[in-house]
């Protein structure tokens, strides 16, 4: 059978499931999510033609990759009927080609949806992180250093935990993305220290779900952080995750997405992941693959609006597409 590319519409369709299940034995070689709402999960990233996509594992997923003859030696089938064929990625460190690395996979805030609060993992060492870099680039396949934190006691120790570690990290010669809860003034000293990109994450533009949801921290002040990025980094430089599935409506979501695309932030529109860990907490639901792409191609009209243009994107989410619809470079 002839491989065929993944559609946008497609990938919509599998990202709404968010899951697989499959043979341990085709699984390549891979750390489980330690960052945000995709934490404690092991998964895979398939790719067809020049899309992938990233499927947490899960055993009764209506989703499968099973082995297959021919061009491309996997296949995704959904309950038994192949859609798909291509091939699964090494992702030696969160994601294919680059070493994405969680500092802290602690966080002493409750957002309602993340389970990093509930696990309270490791804390890395320099020489742990170091450690995993150089495997990836054992690889061949270092293209890029991403990190990001939770917060263990402060959210300033975590910047100062990335400064201490940015020196150690010039010698690889690629392009460094940050993505923490930033501190006033914080971009500067991230740009002079050699970062490329950097993310601080608004969650989500509706402030009613904000204050429910992420009652501790402080929308506006992360607005203000943004702002300051941009004035450090440019536009094309500078993202924010933004959940979908916390019962916004698709007019927050383009408010949102036009608020921060007039100050220069690419938004990075994430569909929740529910975690058992979490259930009852709040509201999440995985939005549907029609809710996806309609979001998606109005992020990408914003975007085309605004000037900005993921496909720059050198580093973290956008980077790697395997989660998102990621406009201009799946559709």
């Amino acid at each position: 059978m002839q491989s065929k590319p993944i559609t946008p519409e497609m990938k919509a369709f599998l990202i709404s499931i968010g899951s697989v299940s499959i043979d341990p034995s085709l699984i390549p070689q891979a750390r489980g999510s330690t960052a945000g709402p995709g934490a404690g999960t092991g998964s895979v990233f398939f790719r067809s033609g020049e899309r992938r996509v990233r499927l947490s594992i899960k055993k009764d997923s209506p989703l499968s990759v099973l082995k297959v003859e021919g061009e491309g030696n996997v296949a995704l089938f959904y309950e038994g009927e192949e859609l798909v064929r291509g091939k699964l990625e090494p992702a030696p460190a969160h994601c294919p080609d680059q070493a994405f690395i969680t500092l802290c996979e602690r966080c002493i805030f409750d957002c309602k949806y993340c389970p990093v609060p509930k696990l309270q993992g490791h804390v890395k060492s320099e020489e742990e992180v170091l450690e995993i870099i150089d495997e990836v680039l054992r690889t061949g396949n270092l293209k890029a250093i991403s990190l990001t934190s939770g917060v263990e006691t402060s959210i300033e120790g975590e910047v100062e935990r990335v400064l201490k570690l940015l020196p150690a990290l010039k010698k690889y010669d690629v392009p460094v993305g940050v993505s923490v809860y930033p501190t006033e003034g914080c971009s500067r000293i991230f740009y002079e220290a050699g970062v490329s990109e950097v993310k601080y994450n608004v969650e989500t533009m509706d402030r009613e779900i904000f204050k429910k949801v992420c009652g501790d921290l402080s929308i506006d002040f992360i607005l203000d952080r943004l702002k300051e990025a941009v004035d450090v980094f440019g536009k094309n430089r500078v993202f924010s995750n933004f959940i979908i599935g916390l019962g916004e409506s698709d007019d927050s979501v383009r408010d949102g997405i036009e608020t921060l695309a007039k100050i220069g932030v690419i938004p990075v529109l994430r569909p929740v992941n529910p975690h058992p860990l979490r259930a009852g907490d709040c509201f999440t639901e995985r939005p549907s693959p029609e809710r996806l792409l309609k979001l998606a191609k109005l992020e990408a009209s914003i975007l085309k609006e605004y000037g900005l243009d993921p496909g720059l994107a050198k580093t973290m989410c956008i980077k790697c597409t395997g989660c998102d619809l990621v406009p201009f470079i799946d559709f």
